[in-house]
């Protein structure tokens, strides 16, 4: 029997169990839409801007181990998907995004609501396909599926022109996809795995470093595992963080531009370090050459050998799928049974410890004005550090990394690598659906929040009870904070002198608005909000805007010359390899 391609397109995602669609309709997707109108099995979410579905569809995806899926139609409707097409694709969040097109007689002749959605997002896509035959629609989203789950995950966008969705065809869906040049490396290489483990055992100075490939690649327990069957210390990237436990001793802290002290001065000092789903991005490591001038040994785990060396030298690369080489790695140190010189771990973690001490996450409370910092600290405390949390980007989310400690995996959604403002209200949209039963927070800002503040539309038709803290510091914290440090307090238009009303504007939409403005008040505020747990609440806490995120390394700056908190500013900061506890690395 045969079916439209419309039909084809739900029956395929039927096939792939898909729960949620995230979209907008419009002409060139009308087909689809009708289809989707005459099927029960999985349900379609209306957003009110094609950038909060794909950003949903993201986050339901990085909460949930699933692909997201979003629908767009052609010409606008493509375009304003580019924005979180270009966030998974930057973060390796598995998702498939059906673009409309207009028909194929017509692509390339500047028709009604045309763009080029394969050349538009190739820079920023995993895979693109642009389907004219209907009777390869079915075999092509088996392979856009295929495509975004495995290897390094990301984005794949299949672009329908609106006369293959009418067209009509037989359905069959393959059962299993062979695409002779796409054929990703799971297994690490033994000898390279025995090679990593030697330099383990022999180190004096270990750590291990991990990034969102061990979130990703569903290592968390391999890591864990490692960690404590060693003794080693641990860091997680802003992408990894829930990887390893926040809360466990053994854990440094965040890393990089706004990581802590002891994590940031342990990574540039270890003598062998292990990065395991990590990119040494330029917000980690900084400046290579000042990173690689301390002696040390790399090893570097990761299912995209492109990722491998690619800012940084390493000595023992190994490319594969990071929970499987670290099973491998483990059962390699259970037979050995061998550990790392006790005397020589314990002389480096009187080292971590001394660096710990500092507290560098510490900040001066204040009876008068709300520190952004201490309300993460209560929210975590409120929610008992189980909430998933997603955040928009800007001082907001540097503090929700650095004060609420992700004890899991996939309980920490945000943009990492593109830096998406708008990104934390759809995204907390996405992971409410994946995990209905589960508490979502929202940490944002009140210049982030307006991007797709519009999505609060979409939350009181769906009934997504999400709770929204709005860190209201009526500047863009981030770029006023530059702006005092590197541009003499000149803040060219950061100030935000328009703000609504956000509790009446919250009211608005038919959700629950609360006000905060007294440092007493947050706790039994955020107590109040989460105790509605059929309500979206919008709380917004009006800080103090003068906080600003330390640490910080400004750019061009090492790991070893971060701008410190004022309680530190007295620390001088002598050379580590003066320090007459070690000598030089094996």
């Amino acid at each position: 029997m045969q079916i439209s391609g419309a039909e084809i397109v739900v029956r395929c995602l039927q096939e792939e169990a898909v729960e949620y669609v995230f979209g907008y309709p419009g002409g060139a997707v009308l087909e689809i839409y009708d289809a989707i109108f005459k099927q029960q099995q999985f349900k379609h979410v209306l957003v009110r801007h094609e950038q909060a579905a794909v950003h949903a569809a993201d986050a339901y995806s990085r909460s949930s181990q699933r692909v997201g899926v979003a629908l767009v139609t052609s010409g606008p409707g493509a375009t304003n998907a580019i924005t979180g097409i270009a966030t998974a694709y930057m973060d390796s969040i598995p998702m498939v995004v059906i673009s409309g097109q207009v028909a194929t007689p017509a692509i390339g002749l500047d028709a009604f609501q045309e763009v080029d959605m394969v050349g538009i997002t190739r820079p920023c896509v995993k895979h693109n396909f642009l389907v004219k035959d209907v009777t390869e629609l079915a075999a092509t989203l088996k392979k856009a599926f295929y495509i975004a789950r495995s290897g390094r995950p990301g984005p794949v966008v299949v672009d329908i022109p609106k006369d293959v969705t009418q067209r009509m065809a037989e359905f069959a869906y393959p059962d299993s996809v062979a695409i002779r040049s796409y054929v990703p490396v799971t297994k690490g290489h033994p000898g390279q795995i025995r090679k990593a483990v030697g330099l383990l055992l022999g180190a004096r100075r270990p750590y291990v470093y991990v990034g969102g490939g061990a979130v990703q690649g569903n290592a968390s327990e391999e890591v864990r595992e490692l960690v404590q069957s060693l003794g080693l210390p641990c860091t997680n990237t802003l992408m990894g963080l829930g990887a390893y436990p926040g809360s466990d001793p053994k854990f440094l802290g965040m890393l990089g531009m706004h990581g802590t002290y002891e994590a940031n001065m342990a990574m540039q000092h270890c003598d062998v370090l292990i990065a395991i789903g990590a990119r040494f991005d330029d917000r980690v490591v900084s400046v290579p050459s000042h990173f690689l001038s301390q002696p040390k040994k790399i090893i570097h785990i990761d299912v995209d050998p492109s990722s491998i060396a690619k800012r940084v030298k390493v000595d023992v690369p190994i490319v594969g799928d990071v929970k499987l080489v670290l099973r491998d790695m483990l059962e390699q140190l259970r037979q050995s049974g061998q550990r790392p010189d006790p005397d020589h771990l314990a002389a480096w973690w009187k080292t971590i410890e001394e660096w710990r001490s500092h507290d560098s996450l510490y900040f001066s409370p204040s009876s008068e004005l709300i520190k952004p910092q201490s309300v993460v600290r209560a929210l975590y405390e409120v929610t008992g550090g189980e909430a998933i949390v997603t955040s928009d980007v800007g001082q907001h989310q540097m503090w929700a990394a650095q004060y609420y400690r992700f004890d899991r995996p996939r309980r920490w959604i945000n943009s990492g690598g593109l830096g998406t403002m708008g990104f934390g209200l759809p995204a907390a949209m996405g992971a409410q659906l994946a995990n209905p039963d589960s508490v979502v927070a929202c940490v944002t800002g009140e210049a982030s929040i307006q991007m797709n503040i519009q999505e609060l539309s979409t939350c009181k038709q769906y009934h997504i009870p999400v709770k929204i803290i709005n860190l209201n510091n009526r500047y863009l914290g981030m770029v006023r904070q530059w702006q005092e440090f590197f541009y003499g307090n000149r803040y060219s238009e950061s100030y935000m002198d328009a703000l609504p009303d956000f509790v009446r504007l919250a009211e608005a939409y038919g959700h629950v608005g609360i006000r905060v403005d007294k440092p007493a008040d947050v706790e039994p505020a955020l107590r109040e909000a989460f105790a509605m747990k059929d309500r979206l609440v919008f709380l917004d806490v009006i800080t103090d805007q003068s906080e600003n995120v330390f640490p910080m390394i400004q750019n061009g700056k090492g790991l070893d010359q971060m701008d410190l908190p004022p309680h530190m500013r007295e620390i001088q900061q002598v050379p580590f390899e003066n320090n007459r506890d070690y000598g030089n690395m094996c």
